[in-house]
């Protein structure tokens, strides 16, 4: 289990879930991947492809590089690579890549969100500041059509590039998957440290009833929680 995991104590909020829906989540789970977290067909269906876009994400926009680039006023390059890298997933639907994708067309655009993302990933102010700061620049993005203020499009870049400390959140899966696990994951439809704390908590939760699966970062984690909400592992 990852460090960050392990000491995200500080955002704790919810009660902890009884321990047989504990169990019948973790069976579920296992049902699908007998062999946990480590398990091939896992590391096909759900962890292979997240883990390559962190690895794109650490060759194209690691700290150094992203700073660099930052001062060299390379936004829209900035832009580009972050909905590159993004783009090579299916974490988003299709009207939030659009969404993205024309938010970050023009030079102002481009600059809030590079110097902006560049602050929430690498800078030094507390999580809670910095998160808060991310969520006023994604809600002033340049809109087209779609929403580009949503939690899936608040929430992606930081789990690509920082899956130790970041998690991404699909409110619909996210808030079955605590119904099921028993967590009070305290959800409001607008982004906010609120209910981003509240989701860090319960992947501290998950994290530490799973520690036998021995879960490696909130890849493992956000996974696990796919399985629990979504309609694809219905059974």
């Amino acid at each position: 289990m990852s460090a960050t995991i392990a000491n995200a104590r500080h955002v704790r909020s919810g009660s902890f879930p009884s321990r047989p829906k504990i169990l019948l989540c973790k069976r579920k789970f296992l049902r699908f991947f007998p062999k946990g977290f480590r398990d091939q067909t896992y590391l096909d269906w759900e962890r292979n492809y997240k883990w390559r876009a962190h690895q794109d994400w650490q060759r194209a926009l690691n700290c150094s590089a992203y700073r660099r680039k930052l001062s060299q006023g390379k936004f829209l390059e900035i832009g580009r690579d972050a909905i590159r890298i993004e783009s090579r997933t299916n974490l988003l639907f299709s009207f939030e890549k659009m969404a993205i994708r024309d938010a970050l067309k023009s030079e102002s655009g481009a600059r809030a969100f590079a110097e902006g993302l560049y602050a929430l990933l690498y800078g030094t102010a507390s999580l809670q500041t910095r998160f808060n700061r991310w969520c006023e620049v994604v809600k002033a993005l340049p809109r087209k059509q779609s929403r580009v203020f949503t939690w899936p499009l608040s929430t992606v870049f930081g789990f690509i590039a920082q899956p130790e400390s970041h998690i991404f959140l699909k409110p619909t899966v996210m808030r079955r998957a605590a119904r099921e696990y028993g967590f009070d994951f305290r959800y409001r439809s607008g982004p906010s440290w609120e209910t981003y704390s509240s989701l860090l908590a319960f992947a501290h939760e998950i994290g530490q009833d799973l520690h036998d699966l021995c879960p490696r970062d909130l890849i493992d984690i956000q996974s696990f929680i796919w399985v629990l909400g979504s309609d694809e592992y219905e059974e």
